[in-house]
């Protein structure tokens, strides 16, 4: 069983937006970076995914199963991480592992939780809300990896965090995945940490599914070139995907299969790749 997530042709209606139809992958051993703006349905993804909203259209698979079907024990191999801590603040850290261990029973590993807390230079005694966002957030991330979890989901889970403390749970993901019947499912404002880590890219825009596509094949499929006005006439339309003008030229991305070999430009960068493909005109007060 290769695909440890799938959802087919997966919908929502609400007053104002619909999702969908989504179709998605996740390979085990793998990451899948989510990407779109505010508002683009990502989080709403999320949330079908977890049951704590349900899809009007479609299914969605687990572990090779209809999420329906999943017994307590499956969905206890589900972890996941928000944007923030959601655990009251007057516990401590020994509190909360005793909390977790007597959820999750069986499942639990203590020895790798205090492990991590180790390695983080967690205070075991106190309160969360004396921790910084950077601690609490490493905290939600221990929990999330000790409990024996298959799939991993995270949604803005970075976000707020120094790069320093971004980077360390940077290296607990990549870590995570060396079981390569593990993945994980991320959505992220930071395209940079999506850049160093993800695998496969979705985007979503609007409620509907652009594109997936292998990170390494998006760098090599599209490029960047500053073109003069003639440059640009004299090449396929298909070829560029979307420009934005500055006074010494237009700035395109470009498709590269379909333009002559020989043309310089540099490799596109994910957000480039997502700014172009929501506007032709680049908006500096875009929200990504």
């Amino acid at each position: 069983m290769n695909k440890i997530l799938s959802l087919r042709k997966v919908e929502k209606q609400f007053d104002n937006f619909h999702l969908g139809p989504l179709d998605l992958d996740i390979k085990r051993g793998s990451i899948l970076g989510l990407i779109g703006e505010n508002g683009a349905g990502k989080s709403t993804s999320i949330r079908l995914i977890l049951s704590n909203i349900e899809e009007k259209e479609g299914e969605i698979y687990i572990f090779g199963k209809k999420k329906k079907d999943l017994t307590e024990n499956e969905r206890k191999k589900i972890a996941f991480v928000f944007d923030d801590l959601y655990l009251p603040q007057d516990m401590n850290l020994r509190e909360v592992e005793k909390f977790h261990k007597l959820y999750f029973e069986s499942l639990w590993d203590s020895n790798k939780f205090w492990k991590l807390v180790d390695e983080f230079e967690l205070p075991d005694d106190k309160d969360l809300k004396y921790l910084s966002r950077g601690m609490q957030m490493k905290t939600s991330l221990i929990l999330a990896l000790s409990h024996n979890a298959d799939l991993l989901i995270l949604d803005e889970a970075t976000s707020g965090l120094d790069p320093i403390a971004r980077d360390d749970i940077l290296d607990l993901l990549l870590g995570f995945i060396q079981d390569e019947n593990k993945s994980i499912l991320i959505s992220s404002h930071i395209l940079s940490d999506l850049e160093k880590i993800a695998d496969d890219i979705a985007f979503i825009h609007k409620g509907e599914l652009i594109f997936v596509e292998n990170r390494e094949d998006l760098k090599e499929k599209y490029g960047i070139a500053t073109l003069t006005k003639d440059e640009i006439e004299s090449l396929d339309n298909k070829a560029i995907i979307g420009m934005r003008k500055h006074s010494f030229g237009t700035e395109c991305l470009i498709e590269r299969d379909l333009v002559p070999e020989g043309l310089d430009m540099d490799k596109a960068k994910i957000e480039d790749i997502m700014v172009f493909m929501i506007k032709e005109r680049y908006n500096e007060s875009l929200d990504i």
